[in-house]
This record gives C-alpha cells, structure tokens and sequence, in this order.
C-alpha cells in the first residue's frame, strides 16, 4: 500500500492554526482565576475529608447532605473539579456515579499527609492576591513593591505585625516541607554526611527539623527564625528553637540549612545571608544545603518543573520587593560572592533542587 501524501502545511495555513489556538487560549486567561477560586472552595467545604472519612465513594445525594451543600451548586462545583482530574467518578450501586479521591484531592485535605491546603490558602488570601493588582506598576523603571504599595510595608514587617498572616505563611511552608524534604533524603541523602549539628535557617514552625530529626536522630537540631515565629513554633524534642535575625548571626553548627528563603531576597540580601550561614560552620569541612529552584534554559526533561519555577518567579515579583528564582549562573554569583570555595547542583524529584556550598 502507499504511503498517504500530504502537503506541507503552508504559512497561511500556520497562521490559522495559531489564530485557532489563541481563540481558545484567550479564555484560559479571561478566566485564570477561576481554578484557585474553585479549588479554594473545596478546601473550606472540606470535600476531600468527606470523602475520605467516608471511606468509599460518596454520591452527590450524600456529599450534599454531609457537607450541608446545595445539590445543584454542589454537583456543579464537582463538575468543574472532574473534569479538572481533582476528584473522579466511579460507578457504585444502583447504577449511580460516586465521586471518589484522587492523589491530587488528598493534596486538598487541610491535616493530609501531602497537604498543600494551607499554600493554597495562603496564595488565594486577599492579603496576598491584592499585590498582583499593582504588577504593572512594579514592571516600571523606578516602580515600587506591589505588596508595599497594598499594605504599605514588606511581607516580613507586615506579617510580623499581623501573627494570623505569620502564621498562615509558616503553616504553607509547612506543606512544601513534608514534600521536599522526603525528596531530598531520598535523592540527595550525601547531604546529611558527617554532619553532627545543623541549623534550620528561617525554619518556621519547625517541620523540617522534625522531620530530620525522625530520620536522623543522632543528629542536633536547630530550628532558627524570627522571635515571633518561634515564640508559635510547637516544641519538639531533639529540636532546639533559637530566635534571632539571619542578617545579624546564624547559630554554630556543621550544616546550615536554608530551604525557600533566598528566592525572597536580593543578591545582596543572598550574599549577605549567606555570609553570615559560612561564618556558622566549621571552615574546610562545613557546608550550607540551600534547597532552591533552579531556572533551567531550553528546557530538557524537567520542563514541567521549570515552568513552576517561572510560575514563582512571578509570585516573587508580586510578593517581595527583590526576591526572585535564579538560573544556575546567577546561584554561581552569590555563591561564590558570599566567599564558598566550591558548590555542587543535584536534582531531586521536586520545584528545588539541593546546591551544596562548601566552606
């Protein structure tokens, strides 16, 4: 049999297609925030723990008088989360549909092993929508913050000020914690040798510490931040909370850990805080885990990934006032301008990745 002949597709035909695909992209626009908006409204009807407390797929008839919802808007709301591949649909008894969890709804559950609630929460509050508003006006040659020209000061004074906010920031990176951090024993475990102590740079509520300390128990645990966040951090024991300012010190330790809290900051803010992480830890042998993105070019097997780093680094744009996800080359210039003689870059199944730089 012979092969089909098709004509090559010609300029114009291009064209169209593109014009074809833009009327439909367009909307994806129009309507960008209806996604967070819906997936935020699950998580305050708590669907996903209805559905998991029940312990098997739940009709509408029964989601409906569980949660106390309107049949008609509820059934709409799961519509749109279907076909979102959130929640699915199995066949049950009598020939009816049951709405049943899925990997991604357990991510809605608020108290679920891989939440990511209280993120979502805190990205979709008004406190931290407002800024995006104002974008623009930070794009401009000599424009401001977005979030100070909302609230009139920087997130940190703001949330130091406003201990619900505080809160609720340290509680989402919580979330990322109970991801990443597994990520990060199981794909770059190297990190965790010969070290004896090690401080948690703006270690928040402490997940990550004790999560480490579950995994490494010989290890000393040092949960350092802000005195407001560690006068809410929950106690724990081979945890010990030290309250101070990353700009100032860092407590002495083998290993300085620092997870999501670079990208917040300038390169000056970065080298300085990292100058004060290289004083902490023994010159020859001791080394800082900086737990970052790294913003790859052309893109390669990681594109999914690089496109939530692009993603975040508009959040920095609109969040903080210089903050920002670096490419390879711009973490080589604070590295190297915060004085580490030598750093190595590793992979792991998750935003970040682990860059080890050593004394």
């Amino acid at each position: 049999m012979g092969e089909i002949q098709r004509e090559p597709m010609s300029t114009w035909d291009k064209e169209e297609e593109e014009e074809a695909h833009a009327q439909v992209d367009i909307w994806r626009f129009i309507c960008g925030f209806v996604e967070m908006a819906v997936i935020k409204c699950a998580i305050q009807l708590g669907i996903a723990e209805a559905i998991e407390s029940h312990g098997s797929p739940m009709t509408l008839s029964e989601l409906s008088s569980t949660l106390g919802c309107d049949h008609s808007y509820l059934y709409r709301i799961m519509r749109f989360l279907v076909n979102r591949r959130v929640f699915k649909t199995i066949p049950i008894k009598h020939d009816s549909l049951g709405y049943a969890q899925t990997p991604l709804s357990r991510c809605l559950m608020r108290n679920g092993e891989h939440s990511m609630a209280s993120l979502i929460l805190l990205e979709s509050s008004p406190i931290m929508l407002a800024p995006w508003h104002s974008l623009s006006a930070r794009v401009l040659v000599n424009g401001n913050s977005s979030f100070e020209k909302v609230h009139g000061e920087d997130v940190w004074k703001f949330a130091a000020e406003n201990l619900d906010h505080s809160n609720l920031i340290n509680e989402a990176m919580a979330c990322d914690a109970k991801f990443v951090v597994p990520a990060i024993i199981e794909g770059c475990s190297e990190a965790f040798d010969g070290v004896n102590t090690l401080v948690d740079v703006g270690g928040g509520n402490g997940t990550t510490s004790r999560i480490l300390a579950k995994v490494f128990p010989w290890i000393q645990l040092i949960n350092f931040d802000l005195p407001h966040v560690i006068d809410a951090a929950p106690k724990c024991n081979g945890v010990e909370q030290i309250a101070g300012d990353m700009f100032q010190s860092v407590p002495k330790a083998d290993a300085a850990f620092i997870k999501w809290v670079l990208h917040d900051w300038s390169d000056e803010e970065c080298i300085q805080i990292l100058k004060k992480c290289r004083e902490a830890i023994p010159k020859g042998n001791g080394k800082v885990i900086i737990v970052e993105a790294v913003i790859e070019k052309g893109g390669g097997k990681h594109d999914k990934l690089n496109d939530i780093g692009l993603l975040l680094d508009m959040v920095m744009m609109a969040h903080t006032n210089l903050g920002k996800e670096r490419t390879l080359k711009e973490w080589d210039y604070v590295i190297k301008m915060a004085g580490f003689s030598a750093y190595t870059v590793k992979a792991i199944n998750a935003v970040q990745s682990v860059i080890l730089a050593f004394s």
